[in-house]
């Protein structure tokens, strides 16, 4: 790890978004605005820089202060942390954008909400310093600093469903951090490190790693909302502001299961066992048809597209089934590995930019009416086309319909499903890309049926819409890359190389 090429990219993709957020303090309501767009596109300028880099120069690291590790903190920028760095730019700048119109079209609000952009900066630094850490602890902090800025951005809006949204939302974070830090705390007592690197080398089978496993596993899956602690989620998400529904929906949830996914293939493989993976599995499976179900049966439309994050969030653990092989299978013969991976990370972009684009779709719709109650779609066609669309395509996306990104990862989780001879999982997710079906042809019935009465219509500027159009075309045209992303993963040490060093270690077929 040590001889790997050295940049300062790294941690400046960190500073740079902490440093305009802190200038930002320092301005009136519209200075904060203009200072957060102008640190929103300087960042997403940064993670297309990083992603070139490693393009260029594969896995590199940044020392900070010159401390090697286990003393010092390093931070790593490999394939898999710049194709999650580049997903949160691309989507965090049209937020932005979204945001920055947004708030300015509610001029009632005289600059209510511009902590807006502050607290959203220090959010997206903490999302690059999760995905670039690489020891145990600088992962909890940079998971507290997105849970603290996301809790503050929820609850934005000052009303009291999204304040008692928010405390739940809160306390389910603390619960899922004192569970991650306890596992923390066992690991390095146990080893007296907490390099993820060097934790894969020295960690050892027993008890206690064991147990870390369990409740770092049970932390993570609080901060996601895996089932069944997803609980918080939809009120949390449905009662926040427009913006901040589509930041905490499309990005924040996936910065646990990137900690998740990153300790299951680089650290704990000694105590993977196949029976974990089938238990993970199946939580990510109920999640599929239980989310999918509240989401039809909800009427309004930010609820539905919060059951429908459920849903779609299990579709991401059902990849762990097929990452641990069966007792007695051996790592040449999995086959799978590739599929089941890249469905993971093709079904968190793709629901990255559709989930995006339909909490944005709402924001609009809710600025134009008032409310979201799914009667308020009516005759959306005539008068919003490009918010109809928006929704239709990012429905698609959803549904799993060719040839979207959601179609990608699902047709790669079921290549993987196929593969591994582990059939049981395919009638979940064709049965949850059934109810998802259901619920958005639903809303697009009633967008193009005609008005019972007409409601008050409120004018909403077309650069909205034109944002939330293109973060729903956005989960089309991330197909196009498929085959070159691919292999650009496949370098990376989770996607390759950590997952040969997890079968080396026993977690595949040894158990």
């Amino acid at each position: 790890m040590i001889n790997l090429p050295t940049s300062s990219l790294p941690a400046i993709l960190v500073g740079l978004p902490i440093l305009v957020a802190t200038l930002s303090l320092f301005f009136r309501s519209r200075g904060k605005a203009v200072v957060g767009l102008l640190g929103s596109l300087l960042t997403a300028g940064l993670a297309l820089i990083a992603f070139v880099e490693v393009a260029q120069l594969g896995s590199v690291i940044h020392i900070l202060g010159g401390w090697e590790p286990p003393l010092g903190i390093l931070l790593r920028m490999d394939p898999l942390a710049v194709v999650f760095i580049g997903m949160t730019a691309l989507v965090g700048v049209f937020i932005s954008l979204f945001a920055w119109w947004y708030f300015r079209a509610q001029e009632s609000t005289n600059g209510k909400f511009s902590l807006f952009w502050p607290l959203w900066l220090f959010l997206w630094a903490g999302l690059n310093g999760l995905f670039l850490s690489n020891d145990l602890f600088n992962l909890f902090v940079t998971i507290e600093v997105i849970g603290i800025c996301a809790v503050a951005l929820a609850v934005l809006s000052g009303k009291t469903d999204s304040l008692f949204a928010g405390l739940r939302y809160l306390l389910a974070a603390i619960t899922g951090s004192m569970a991650y830090l306890f596992g923390v705390a066992l690991i390095y007592g146990s080893t007296g490190t907490l390099d993820l690197g060097l934790l894969g080398q020295i960690l050892e089978p027993g008890k206690t790693t064991t147990f870390a496993l369990l409740v770092i596993t049970f932390g993570l899956m609080v901060k996601m909302a895996g089932f069944p602690f997803h609980f918080w989620l939809p009120p949390a998400h449905s009662s926040a502001l427009a913006p901040v529904s589509a930041l905490l929906s499309a990005l924040v949830v996936k910065g646990a299961f990137y900690i998740l996914l990153r300790l299951w293939a680089e650290v704990f493989g000694i105590s993977l066992t196949y029976a974990g993976g089938q238990l993970i599995g199946l939580a990510g499976a109920v999640a599929v048809i239980w989310g999918s179900w509240q989401a039809f049966m909800q009427t309004n439309l930010k609820l539905i597209i919060a059951h429908s994050s459920v849903a779609q969030l299990g579709y991401l653990l059902m990849i762990f089934p097929l990452l641990i092989l069966a007792p007695g299978v051996v790592a040449g013969s999995a086959d799978w590995l590739s599929p089941a991976w890249t469905a993971g990370v093709y079904q968190v972009m793709a629901h990255a930019f559709a989930k995006a684009s339909f909490f944005l779709s709402a924001g609009i719709i809710i600025m134009a009416q008032g409310h979201d109650h799914k009667g308020s779609l009516r005759d959306l066609a005539s008068r919003m086309p490009m918010t109809t669309m928006a929704i239709g395509i990012a429905g698609v996306s959803l549904i799993g319909l060719p040839p979207s990104g959601g179609f990608f990862a699902k047709w790669m989780l079921l290549k993987g499903v196929f593969l591994s001879g582990q059939l049981w999982w395919a009638p979940v997710i064709l049965t949850g890309s059934f109810l998802t079906a259901g619920y958005v042809f639903m809303l697009l019935r009633l967008a193009f049926a005609p008005a019972r009465d007409q409601e008050p219509f409120r004018p909403v500027p077309h650069s909205l819409q034109v944002v939330a159009l293109l973060l729903a075309l956005g989960s089309f045209l991330i197909v196009f890359p498929a085959e070159n992303l691919i292999q650009f993963l496949e370098s990376s040490e989770t996607f390759g190389s950590g997952i040969e060093s997890i079968m080396e270690g026993g977690a595949y077929g040894n158990n």
